[in-house]
């Protein structure tokens, strides 16, 4: 298979990230896996072909800054700006203000800064890619979930903004909006280890997204001939018709 530039991915050491890497490996892509935990990015590299790690931090600037440099003789064509999460599910009376600030440091503010630092190689490639992770969060809000549903309306805005911003440079801009999705970690990390309230979300849900399905949809979003651009793709599980209407057998 002949390889298609380089694709950079943030948030590549689990979960969407981790497939997304792999779907994107496996299409001929030189992938650059970007995240925090090297264990797991070695280990992804060990068992894929294609795929080196990266060290990187979304909300430190010199380790974005080094990631830019780090890329600035490569052809880089692709960049899956995917690390974010949610850390709190509190109600606006309750909020922990200093989750509210992680929250938007990761979602909004690690995107802007990965944005910023990899968008000067997608538009000299002559043929770019920056996909923005967001979700149906990003478009309607439901209670207990503030910090995150506001942080990805900001993630929302971004990549329409940037859309705009691009008009005339040869960058696609693509969202990809989830709904209910079930990885190892996201629902965890949101109610603090707890894996039993975790596991309640998706109670008597027979088929939720996997990280495997939203990955196909950046897959098929990237390979898509160069003037065809996605600008929004919202996927859910069948069961789930509406963000608070959920298909359950109990």
């Amino acid at each position: 298979m002949s390889n298609r530039g380089y694709a950079v991915v943030t948030g590549a050491s689990s979960g969407i990230g981790a497939a997304t890497a792999v779907a994107l490996a496996g299409e001929g892509f030189q992938v650059i896996a970007a995240a925090r935990r090297v264990d797991n990015l070695n280990a992804l590299a060990a068992q894929h072909e294609g795929i080196e790690p990266f060290e990187l931090d979304v909300t430190d600037q010199a380790s974005v800054d080094a990631l830019a440099e780090y890329v600035s003789d490569k052809n880089v064509t692709v960049v899956v700006a995917n690390a974010g999460g949610a850390f709190d599910a509190t109600s606006v009376m309750e909020a922990d203000l200093e989750s509210w600030s992680k929250t938007f440091e990761v979602n909004v503010v690690g995107a802007v800064r990965t944005a910023k630092a990899l968008l000067p190689a997608l538009i000299k490639s002559g043929a770019g890619t920056i996909v923005v992770m967001s979700s149906t969060a990003g478009r309607i809000v439901y209670e207990n979930g503030g910090s995150y549903t506001a942080a990805k309306h900001g993630t929302t805005a971004l990549a329409e903004t940037l859309r705009l911003e691009l008009s005339g440079q040869p960058v696609r801009v693509v969202e990809i909006a989830p709904g209910m999705v079930r990885t190892d970690e996201f629902a965890v990390k949101r109610f603090d280890g707890d894996t039993e309230r975790a596991a309640k979300i998706y109670e008597g849900v027979a088929e939720p997204l996997t990280a495997e399905d939203v990955a196909e949809s950046v897959r098929w979003s990237v390979m898509l001939p160069q003037h065809f651009n996605i600008d929004l793709m919202v996927i859910r599980p069948i069961a789930q018709s509406a963000q608070h209407k959920v298909h359950r057998v109990l």
